[in-house]
């Protein structure tokens, strides 16, 4: 099918005769916003980041979403050594697929485009490339059509698969466009964010709207903010989809309850994997979905 054609409008659990389908899970586990004083187990240093990563690939997460923080403020930050401490010391311990953050949505000076492609010069596996601008939170969130064509080419240089986030059906048309340019590499992998404020709104519609737009040969994952996660990702897993959960998305894990890690959500999310008669892929599972070659 060409990339570009609508998924088709019957939307089935796409299993296979015999074959149980296998949900891949990221753990997002700190994200740039959120702090200790609204949940004590946010992680702040790289040996926290990295250790929360670890504890949900023991719980099942095939995929590791990493921001890094100031380890002493817990203030947002982008520097290349905070973020090769937090892949080194994931790799010491597990397989897990990382994926380095290039949203750099705190970053500024004339050179914001080449700060924001530091973390792919690491060549991890998967890094997030985030298409189109949006009022995000009180600010604007810049990612200008040029910043999108020259990520794609750079990580393809680089050999790392982008993750396309998306906050609204709009981003999507316009991953289209770049990978009818020849940009991204095929299964085209798309993060679909519902309920971020002022983006698509966290609804089973908007869900449903979405996934009919992207292309079937593509690969596809969901995340919920806040109250939203829950049902978000698992009517991701219903439709089809993979799935996103952790600190940067959640802090708690029931209505009105902190989570006490990430790896207890995940341990959630695992819990309806099964529930649905799903299986939660393996590290080797969700490289070979996404097309990546294994680590050297």
């Amino acid at each position: 099918m060409e990339i570009g054609k609508l998924r088709a409008r019957s939307l089935p659990h796409e299993r296979k005769e015999g074959k149980v389908r296998k949900v891949i899970i990221t753990a997002a586990v700190c994200g740039s916003e959120l702090t200790k004083e609204m949940n004590p187990a946010v992680p702040y240093t790289p040996k926290e980041i990295a250790q929360a990563a670890v504890d949900g690939h023991k719980a099942g997460a095939a995929v590791a979403h990493i921001h890094v923080r100031d380890p002493r403020s817990g203030r947002p930050d982008f520097k290349i050594e905070l973020f090769k401490e937090v892949k080194d010391r994931i790799q010491e311990q597990c397989d897990m697929i990382i994926n380095l953050t290039t949203s750099g949505f705190h970053l500024v000076g004339n050179d914001v485009t080449e700060q924001r492609l530091q973390p792919a010069t690491l060549r991890p596996e998967l890094c997030s490339l985030d298409i189109g601008s949006l009022n995000f939170r009180d600010r604007v969130f810049n990612n200008p059509p040029e910043w999108g064509r020259i990520a794609a080419k750079r990580m393809r240089k680089l050999g790392v698969k982008p993750e396309i986030e998306v906050f609204d059906t709009g981003h999507i048309f316009q991953a289209l466009e770049y990978a009818r340019e020849g940009l991204f590499d095929r299964p085209v992998y798309f993060q679909l964010c519902m309920g971020t404020k002022w983006g698509i709104e966290a609804t089973p519609e908007n869900l449903l709207f979405m996934i009919r737009k992207i292309p079937a040969d593509a690969i596809w994952s969901v995340l919920g903010v806040g109250k939203a996660q829950l049902t978000m990702v698992t009517l991701a897993m219903l439709l089809g989809g993979h799935i996103r959960v952790g600190f940067e998305d959640s802090l708690y894990i029931r209505k009105g309850v902190l989570a006490q890690s990430n790896a207890q959500i995940v341990d959630m999310a695992v819990r309806l994997v099964d529930d649905l008669q799903l299986e939660v892929a393996t590290p080797a599972e969700a490289r070979d979905l996404l097309g990546l070659r294994p680590p050297a």
